[in-house]
């Protein structure tokens, strides 16, 4: 009998940090196990080369690896003063273990907003992953919404990287929401002077599920400015990992970077890991971190559970407003199916419904 068992590959080192830490912490890296990409002789399309100089925080081996198992790759160009009203929407189908190569460029003067979306709803297990890499030419005006909604069972691997000439502005909100093993490196190099970029991170892991995030800038133009904003909800025996690297390259004069994570732990077998990591090599800087974890107090929940919500109820109130502040921010109808489908497997019908409801009612004030 034809063995059709699946060929296997494993990424040893994905989500390295700029700087690492002491081995015994295990912090500095996480490895996948997933399908070998398949060679057929056939040629493919890639992306012109200067994405390839493109940090995206997963590192050299896990591009490498999405670029042949993606085959194709997908170009796409924001004209030089135009507003595009229609966002570009990058998309995986985690039930079909899809993986996805993109580049797009934001000519100066342009205006985009990008839609990284990663979903599923099978219970089967599966590997999918999802690479987007974005220029942003001198006053381009970029906006980033990333959405990973999958399943208890699936796999996911992203990496998003970005680099921004002078007066470019681009703003991220990533939204992690599920999967069994999700791996996802983000990286923005600030390469010219008054860039900026902003960065707001929410997730929620719960169960058994595992998700290992790299946030990492590099401030290189002068009078730049970074804001990173992390918060979430780990639940039963989630484990989670963040690094967050500010680098604040020599030259970098005037420059400003800021991060924070705000981490709700309800759970006492929760794994919770933080690396935040300020790079200093320039004088006339300055940089700023912070990290905040803890629970509901025993005063908090003897206040809530006298307005009738129990321990579960806290958790699913802090879950419903993570789902929340995605749906109010999905700005087209994948990344809305997408949060749909997660927020009622993992909340149920009957919130999702109350979600949506409320979104008809906002849209009816404005």
């Amino acid at each position: 009998m034809a063995d059709t068992q699946e060929a296997l590959t494993t990424l040893s080192h994905i989500n390295v940090p700029p700087a690492q830490t002491w081995n015994y912490l295990k912090i500095d890296e996480i490895s996948l196990t997933v399908p070998a990409a398949k060679a057929t002789g056939d040629v493919y399309a890639r992306l012109p080369r200067l994405f390839d100089a493109l940090e995206c925080g997963i590192g050299e081996e896990a591009v490498s690896w999405i670029e042949d198992a993606a085959k194709d790759a997908t170009y796409i160009e924001v004209p030089a003063h135009h507003k595009r009203e229609e966002p570009i929407v990058c998309v995986v189908d985690g039930d079909k273990g899809e993986v996805a190569d993109t580049g797009i460029m934001v000519r100066h003067h342009a205006e985009a907003t990008i839609v990284v979306v990663s979903r599923g709803e099978k219970a089967d297990a599966a590997t999918s992953a999802n690479l987007v890499r974005v220029v942003a030419e001198h006053d381009a005006q970029v906006h980033i919404i990333e959405i990973m909604a999958l399943p208890e069972k699936h796999q996911h691997l992203e990496g998003i990287g970005i680099r921004t000439a002078r007066n470019a502005v681009v703003d991220v909100r990533q939204y992690a929401l599920g999967g069994a093993k999700v791996a996802a490196g983000l990286a923005a190099d600030l390469a010219e002077d008054n860039a900026r970029f902003d960065l707001v991170s929410r997730y929620l892991v719960r169960g058994h599920e595992e998700l290992d995030l790299t946030h990492t800038v590099r401030q290189r133009g002068c009078s730049t400015r970074c804001d990173m904003n992390a918060s979430g909800l780990l639940a039963d025996a989630a484990k989670k990992t963040l690094r967050e690297t500010i680098d604040l390259v020599h030259g970098g004069k005037g420059s400003k970077g800021n991060e924070l994570e705000t981490v709700l732990v309800e759970g006492d077998d929760i794994v919770n890991k933080t690396l935040p990591v300020i790079l200093c090599d320039e004088e006339d800087v300055q940089g700023n971190h912070g990290a905040s974890i803890g629970s509901i107090s025993p005063e908090q929940e003897m206040y809530l559970a006298a307005r009738g919500l129990g321990e579960d109820g806290v958790s699913e109130l802090f879950a419903q407003a993570i789902f929340d502040d995605a749906l109010i921010h999905a700005p087209e109808a994948q990344s809305k199916a997408a949060l749909g489908t997660r927020m009622k497997a993992v909340l149920g019908e009957d919130a999702l419904a109350d979600a949506l409801a409320g979104l008809a009612l906002d849209k009816e004030d404005r």
